[in-house]
């Protein structure tokens, strides 16, 4: 694999910069700066989204003829590492990432038509339906039920760890259908608008202590929600084949160039702080020695991830792949938080819990210590959370020991 840019793809590269430096405004830039899970409220993420939709760049992983770019492997690339680099917000929400590639694969034309370009413009906000209390990575245990009804199912249960459903206008939703001995074969795949009666949304607090309008997770309980027949994708009972499609983009996303802009924001901070002997952390040679170890793994897990999106280019399936992508990020990305925990010292102990609200102007009350330093502990705690969501670590080393090993 050739890993020079070519001339085209350098030109790219100040076409990108030269968006982000025009659309990355500054309203965007102080809520990233001041986000404590690595994302923006809803009204910014969509004004983000709606600019990279007008300018054709926001589905760079869909195909063309659903409005995808047709981008080379080194634009993709070039495009990840830029935005990564800049702090912009994230365009891997869930109705573009996840939803869109199994509605495209498995859809009906009907299905495509309602839904696909409506994400593409980032008109209906998405949300996932996959856990359960008591089902989470174990999750052909799901009990949702989703009794038939002549033309619609009947929908009892509940769902949780739901990213921004409060925000959410459709869910993707893994429903039981029946109760088979093997529990996979039970399990069916549904979309349905979260305007159905029925259906509550309850906030989950976490530890963090998001920003106000920036509440992350909940659970969403289902109370006799009718949802269509219509809406279900592909037949009943094959679910949970749709569903391992749909990690695999979830599980599969490039972490390097995300974790590129973390290590720089851990320098910059390791620069002005000191260690406990009058030293600026950067020159600290146990610190030095955690930040070499990191910046290397996170160079071979680029290296590693160029050559797997380089084998998707030439028609290669993910696969069990994803798992090992999926696996080494988390453990990177969470590695990167202690770094910065570490070398903000004791300015990453003093709690801010509406990390906001000065920029909304609703306070004015001074902080201790610099104002990075706020985030860095509640991000700390937010990223516990990667070495489970997507399927634990331990079921990443399961699948991994099976498909590629064979154990």
């Amino acid at each position: 694999m050739d890993l020079d840019f070519t001339p085209e793809e350098l030109a790219f590269r100040e076409e990108v910069r030269a968006f982000i430096a025009d659309a990355f405004d500054d309203d965007m830039r102080a809520r990233m700066a001041q986000s404590k899970n690595g994302h923006i409220n809803k009204d910014g993420q969509v004004r983000w989204l709606k600019r990279l939709a007008d300018k054709g760049w926001i589905a760079p992983d869909w195909p063309v003829e659903y409005g995808g770019t047709g981008w080379s492997l080194g634009k993709k690339y070039i495009y990840d590492m830029e935005m990564a680099l800049a702090g912009a917000p994230s365009t891997s929400n869930m109705g573009l990432k996840m939803c869109a590639p199994v509605v495209m694969a498995f859809g009906t034309d009907e299905q495509k038509a309602q839904h696909l370009p409506k994400i593409l413009s980032t008109d209906v906000w998405w949300c996932q339906g996959y856990s359960e209390p008591g089902s989470g990575s174990d999750l052909a245990s799901l009990a949702l039920k989703a009794e038939r009804d002549g033309d619609h199912y009947v929908l009892n249960g509940s769902k949780t760890w739901t990213t921004y459903a409060q925000w959410a206008d459709w869910m993707f939703c893994l429903v039981r259908t029946s109760n088979e001995a093997i529990r996979q074969q039970g399990i069916s795949f549904l979309l349905l608008d979260m305007k159905t009666p029925g259906i509550q949304i309850v906030p989950i607090p976490t530890l963090d202590g998001p920003a106000e309008g920036d509440q992350e997770i909940n659970q969403v309980f289902f109370d006799n929600v009718r949802v269509p027949v219509s809406n279900r994708i592909g037949k009943e009972g094959e679910g949970w084949t749709y569903a391992k499609y749909l990690l695999q983009f979830e599980r599969g996303n490039a972490y390097a160039p995300g974790l590129s802009h973390m290590l720089n924001k851990v320098k910059k901070i390791a620069a002005v702080e000191q260690n406990g002997r009058g030293q600026r952390m950067l020159d600290d040679p146990d610190f030095r020695r955690k930040l070499a170890e990191a910046e290397i793994k996170m160079g071979a897990l680029n290296a590693t991830e160029l050559r797997v999106f380089a084998g998707r280019a030439n028609g290669e399936a993910m696969g069990a792949v994803s798992s090992m992508l999926k696996l080494e990020g988390s453990q990177m990305q969470q590695a990167m938080t202690e770094l910065a925990l570490e070398a903000a010292g004791v300015y990453a102990a003093p709690f801010v819990r509406d990390t906001w609200a000065e920029l909304e102007g609703r306070t004015n009350a001074p902080r201790a210590g610099p104002d990075y330093a706020a985030t860095v502990a509640p991000m700390y705690f937010n990223y516990r959370k990667t070495s489970i969501y997507a399927g634990s670590n331990e079921i990443q080393h399961n699948i991994m020991a099976k498909m590629v090993l064979g154990l």
